[in-house]
């Protein structure tokens, strides 16, 4: 009897934990669903320099801006950012790569004045929006993408006549990256913005610059060349700077030289 009691009151206390699991389970998704994006994406704010030029532009309800600098030239430069840069520091940078040569970088929406909210689709989408404009006013158009950018670059690339393409610290998909760090939740079914690079990059036919950080510990390098595997034979030039990590690769003395490369790369490549 006292057995049968015990029994009982143990197979109803798994049920009651096995409840309050499923139902702890369950809690961790949905905050998960409701704030993903704010894993993906850290706003920067506008940048203090009031000297700095930009431009801005209009897409959908929201206003939008990008740091420039100006070159009368054919050739231009179309940048984005990581997840947490302010692109306007960047500017120096790759004026310094490309001299001679027009830059603009996107601010992402909610990124350095610019308005509205950050989405995968939105953001692709204002890409190509800043690429036509630019495409009007110069006929040669490198597109580079670091980090969450490199997704962005590669979708915009897919569908407009780039010259060339240029993918810094870049990821095979961001779901990819998230379904390894979250092991036991539905990523695939949760995850919205996924940043499916590997499928776009099949479509790529113009000379293609992967610059990889050998100490990255954000992008794992595997990600990166699961990457590559997906582009076509004979268009990717791939560089690993060494003794670089994720956030500091563009500090590293290498960088500047590996993205000045990538013209004659791609005129090599032609």
């Amino acid at each position: 009897m006292v057995r049968r009691m015990l029994t009982k009151y143990v197979a109803r206390g798994f049920v009651w934990l096995l409840a309050i699991a499923l139902c702890a389970y369950v809690v961790v998704c949905a905050l998960l669903f409701l704030f993903q994006r704010s894993f993906i994406y850290h706003p920067t704010p506008a940048s203090v320099d009031a000297a700095a030029q930009t431009m801005s532009f209009q897409r959908e309800g929201a206003d939008l801006v990008a740091s420039i600098h100006s070159d009368a030239g054919s050739h231009a430069v179309l940048y984005f950012g990581g997840n947490g840069e302010d692109v306007s520091q960047s500017l120096p940078l790759l004026v310094d790569a490309f001299p001679h040569t027009a830059i603009y970088a996107l601010h992402y929406r909610s990124y350095g004045g610019s308005t509205g909210k950050p989405t995968e689709k939105n953001l692709v989408a204002d890409g190509m929006a800043l690429f036509d404009a630019i495409h009007k006013e110069h006929k040669d158009v490198t597109v580079i993408g670091r980090s969450l950018g490199s997704g962005i670059a590669i979708r915009v690339t897919s569908l407009r006549a780039a010259s060339r393409l240029v993918l810094v610290t870049p990821y095979n998909s961001i779901l990819e990256l998230a379904a390894e760090r979250f092991k036991f939740l539905p990523i695939n079914l949760l995850l919205q913005d996924k940043y499916e690079s590997w499928r776009f990059a099949p479509r790529i036919s113009v000379p293609t610059t992967i610059i990889a950080a050998e100490n990255d510990g954000v992008i794992p390098m595997a990600s990166t060349q699961r990457l590559l595997a997906h582009f076509k034979a004979g268009i990717v030039s791939f560089i690993v700077i060494r003794n670089a990590g994720h956030n500091d690769i563009s500090d590293h003395p290498e960088y500047v030289p590996a993205l000045r490369n990538t013209v004659s790369l791609g005129e090599a490549m032609h």
